[in-house]
């Protein structure tokens, strides 16, 4: 058996702030889940970079690690710190993916702040 609380319902102004701290909750999720990332592909970065040394050239290494010679020279780039955007961002040039990411990033956090703006208007009814 159930039994039911007597407390009363969330008012909408509570739904709307523990939907928006869900919200923010999954951002802060994705932020560094992005920044592992980025850790990640600057390792991967160095290993790249390393392997072009040992195998004597970007084609080499392409052939060894399976790799497109575009991807080796992406690589390289992230490890000379030459692929930065004009904005300074630190994203790597040419990287849709990267792109993606920090749009969908600008837009979720927009999104969050109008919704927190809402909730802040909204009466709570008597």
């Amino acid at each position: 058996m159930t039994s039911q609380s007597p407390e009363k319902s969330p008012s909408r102004k509570q739904k709307l702030q523990e939907k928006q701290r869900r919200q923010l909750a999954v951002v802060d999720t994705v932020d560094k889940a992005e920044a592992k990332l980025r850790k990640a592909e600057a390792e991967l970065a160095e290993a790249v970079a390393e392997a072009v040394e040992v195998f004597g050239s970007e084609v080499g290494a392409s052939d060894e690690l399976e790799l497109s010679v575009e991807a080796v020279r992406h690589f390289l780039a992230i490890a000379e710190g030459g692929a930065e955007e004009p904005d300074g961002t630190g994203e790597a040039a040419g990287s849709a993916s990267a792109k993606a990411v920090a749009q969908a990033k600008a837009e979720r956090r927009a999104g969050a702040e109008a919704q927190a703006a809402d909730a802040e208007q909204e009466p709570v009814p008597a």
